[in-house]
């Protein structure tokens, strides 16, 4: 189907309507696209290393209540996705600055937001900034758990600059919360596209979170997907939009096209994982 069809999905029948009506009169963000990618989840990483500063002899700051009631959910929403195992360690994904670099050459740098390591955090995925951009790419774990769908999310930087907790996980509610005027949201993770079936509603999940949030197409993943194989796809889908002009139904197409044609990668595991949903025009 995909030699001969660009293949759209919707959440629901009436999600379409929803969108285009919400996108009416609506302006163009006048910057072209942000990634966040390669976040810092653990204390063991070398770039806290290279960041933390000397030893003074001082305890560390505690915790505050609210980030441990974080990183609670956080553990147990990553266990029963199977994101992690019961050593609940988060794995770095360093995939995805590959990924990152590869699309951001694509753009010129006055028009492209660049958010890699500690600064691909909370902050930076919920603050007003993201809105001025047309796409916007996340390039990190997500999280889509089954048995407790309010506790799916993204994972973004779990400590800081000076090996300090923070909150990084981006949970289902706060994204519906988000303010994002954008034209398309990319989420780069494994099983990003999936949900929970709600009768009338349609699939509900990171996917719709970002609808309602104001992006009227979204990219997702259907299964855990290749590292290598989704750096590549990710270039090329962005080069269709970016380079040739094409609409984004339009890039996926014409990407996993290409991906399917190279011997190296023309199982259909390596690049089918990815769907758009939303709006194909």
């Amino acid at each position: 189907m995909i030699v001969d069809h660009e293949i759209v999905n919707l959440p629901s029948a009436s999600t379409l309507a929803v969108l285009r009506r919400e996108t009416i009169g609506r302006n163009t963000p006048l910057k072209t696209l942000a990634v966040l990618a390669d976040p810092v989840f653990s204390l063991d990483d070398a770039r806290i290393k290279r960041h933390a500063p000397k030893a003074d002899g001082k305890a560390a700051p505690r915790r505050s209540a609210r980030t441990r009631g974080v990183e609670r959910q956080l553990e147990k929403s990553a266990l029963e996705s199977g994101v992690t195992n019961f050593s609940l360690r988060i794995p770095r994904l360093i995939g995805t600055r590959v990924e990152a670099a590869g699309i951001l050459e694509l753009v010129p740098e006055a028009q492209r937001k660049q958010a890699l390591d500690f600064a691909a955090n909370r902050a930076t995925a919920t603050s007003a900034e993201l809105g001025r951009y047309a796409m916007i790419h996340f390039a990190t774990h997500g999280i889509l758990n089954s048995v407790h769908p309010e506790l799916s999310g993204i994972v973004l930087s779990l400590v800081d600059e000076q090996g300090q907790a923070q909150d990084g996980f981006l949970r289902l509610h706060e994204i519906y919360n988000l303010r994002l005027p954008v034209a398309l949201v990319v989420l780069s993770a494994c099983q990003t596209g999936l949900g929970k079936q709600i009768r009338g509603e349609g699939l509900i999940g990171l996917t719709r979170g970002f609808m309602y949030a104001g992006a009227p197409r979204v990219v997702a993943s259907l299964w855990k997907v290749d590292d290598e194989a989704t750096a590549e796809l990710m270039k090329r889908f962005y080069q269709g939009i970016v380079v040739e002009g094409l609409r984004p139904a339009a890039a996926l197409r014409a990407a996993q096209v290409e991906m399917w044609k190279q011997p190296r990668f023309a199982e259909p595991y390596y690049w089918a994982a990815f769907m758009l949903q939303g709006e194909w025009k």
